[in-house]
């Protein structure tokens, strides 16, 4: 299913205005942790390809690198592609002295935007994300700076509770989260309070970081830079049974005349015109495929028949080595505490 037959549709992220394509872009792997980075001509080759099928929607982090990635987005922005973008990048992660640390302080967060601004080469940030909660400081405190560098405000990884804290302070636009067909229990608490709120739901690595792409062969083409090798879901312990999931997906798949990835992507474009799915890739002929998943219908029987591939209890091993750095553990501290402090 080739994306020259797609027209990808726009909807709307959260109540403020945003507007993106229905499926972005995430380019992580272009610069960090899934191996070496990739060169960069060919990147930029991608992005553009991207914005010029319809695919605008393009998300990044000061973190993925650290700054490799603005950096290299900034570049493919050059020459007139800024006007056609939704740029998103994200602030609150650190990593100094071989640890990786948060940081809500608003003094940090007004650094870091002028940083990724500059690192862009823009003037404004379309959607800023808290990457990661800093539990030290109250949700409320760690405010943007609205000084028209920024035009609307999200939470990655953020738990209900947090997101009503902060919804409460000023509106968020949209919550990024991971979820695909085998990471779902955002379904139980998170997403309904977005929905209840009126925020967009966008939804990282919703390829189950390529394994509802290639299954278990994933792990073998893996470099030793590249974290998912380290990652429990990808552990030999857990990957025999993970590996029926696929396998299922896979014939799922091919009884509908399309690629396992597609099915996985159209199962999360089918959760509602408020949810964004952004998959990384960094070639254009899996760009092409992950754009064809909008062109691939599911009926309810359907979706059913794939949830139930991966049921609770299906799925074998956390999404992190460390899941403290999660929407489980997002807590901040009572605002009325702090400032008594």
């Amino acid at each position: 299913m080739a994306c020259s037959t797609v027209t990808v549709p726009r909807i709307k992220l959260g109540s403020q205005g945003l507007e993106v394509s229905a499926q972005g872009l995430g380019c992580m792997g272009m610069s960090a942790f899934y191996g070496p980075p990739k060169p960069e001509p060919d990147m930029i080759k991608l992005i553009h390809h991207a914005v010029a099928t319809g695919v605008t929607f393009l998300d990044t982090s000061d973190f993925y690198g650290p700054h490799t990635n603005e950096l290299l987005i900034g570049k493919a922005l050059q020459s007139g592609v800024r006007e056609k973008v939704e740029l998103a990048t994200k602030f609150g992660v650190t990593f100094a002295d071989g640890k990786m640390d948060t940081c809500g302080d608003p003094t940090y967060v007004r650094a870091a935007c002028e940083g990724s601004l500059m690192r862009l080469g823009v003037d404004c940030i379309d959607l800023y994300y808290q990457h990661r909660i800093d539990k030290k400081v109250p949700i409320e405190v760690t405010k943007l700076v609205e000084e028209g560098k920024i035009k609307y405000i999200g939470l990655s990884e953020a738990s209900a509770s947090t997101i009503r804290r902060a919804h409460a302070v000023h509106p968020i636009t949209a919550v990024q989260l991971e979820w695909s067909l085998w990471s779902r229990d955002v379904e139980e608490d998170v997403i309904p309070t977005c929905r209840e709120l009126g925020i967009g739901i966008v939804a990282y690595s919703p390829l189950g970081r390529g394994f509802l792409s290639s299954g278990a062969k994933l792990v073998d083409s893996l470099s030793e830079q590249d974290f998912r090798k380290y990652m429990p879901r990808f552990q030999q312990e857990n990957l025999d049974k993970n590996a029926q999931i696929f396998e299922r997906v896979n014939a799922m798949a091919a009884r509908k005349g399309c690629t396992p990835s597609q099915l996985a992507l159209a199962w999360i474009h089918h959760q509602g015109n408020d949810v964004c799915p952004i998959p990384g890739t960094t070639k254009i002929e899996n760009f092409n495929q992950n754009v064809g998943a909008l062109s691939v219908k599911l009926t309810p029987d359907e979706m059913a028949e794939l949830e139930s591939y991966a049921a609770a209890g299906e799925v074998e091993g956390d999404r992190y080595p460390q899941m403290d750095n999660t929407w489980k553990d997002s807590e901040t501290p009572p605002l009325v505490a702090w400032k008594s402090e």
